[in-house]
């Protein structure tokens, strides 16, 4: 066997995993969501930059604002989600960089000079961190829902007046419903993805 992950923890964060489209009435807490949070914060990422923000979507208020934002097809589901978290990268990550990676001094000033190179790095960064969260969300025994149908300007606008976020994803979190999963689809085999040079 080459993997040291169990067959239950493959299955549960990568075999069984699919996105949710329904979800039970079950709450998810704050504790769920910080367990979560304090066990992906350690997966990789360029000079240990941490980009992600997260705003966890609770308020009825908050909701009807973030749906009106959803592609129709996403708009049901997000608005009964047990929890919708909002997932974007700051691109002003950089400020947190120096307490970060301490042992590189003037590593912020690495950063600036050059928006369009840093929100691409932020970018990068954060998809991966976004990856990280829909794997803990699985980790915690919940189902993820991320989705890339919204209109993320009116988003931003939304819930990121300081115009410093670019939004990557909206995950719906929850324990999966009735008929939560669609079928599982084709996966390209290794030999169609993977070359040695």
């Amino acid at each position: 066997m080459s993997l040291v992950l169990d067959n239950h923890a493959q299955d549960l964060l990568f075999r069984s995993a699919r996105t949710a489209n329904t979800f039970t009435d079950e709450p998810v807490t704050d504790e769920q969501v910080r367990a979560i949070y304090d066990l992906v914060k350690y997966a990789p990422t360029s000079l240990n930059m941490q980009p992600l923000r997260v705003v966890l979507v609770r308020s009825e208020q908050a909701r009807e604002r973030l749906v009106e934002q959803m592609a129709d097809g996403n708009k049901a589901k997000t608005g009964k989600a047990p929890l919708v978290a909002i997932l974007a990268a700051d691109t002003n990550f950089h400020d947190k960089l120096p307490d970060l990676f301490p042992h590189a001094p003037g590593i912020r000033d690495w950063f600036t000079g050059d928006d369009a190179a840093r929100a691409n790095t932020a970018q990068f960064n954060a998809a991966l961190q976004v990856g990280y969260f829909i794997l803990g969300v699985r980790a915690a025994g919940l189902a993820a829902g991320p989705m890339t149908g919204f209109d993320a300007t009116g988003i931003e606008k939304e819930f990121f007046a300081d115009g410093e976020h670019k939004v990557l994803a909206v995950v719906n979190i929850g324990k999966p419903g009735e008929g939560a999963w669609f079928d599982r689809n084709p996966r390209l085999d290794y030999d169609d993805v993977v070359k040695t040079a």
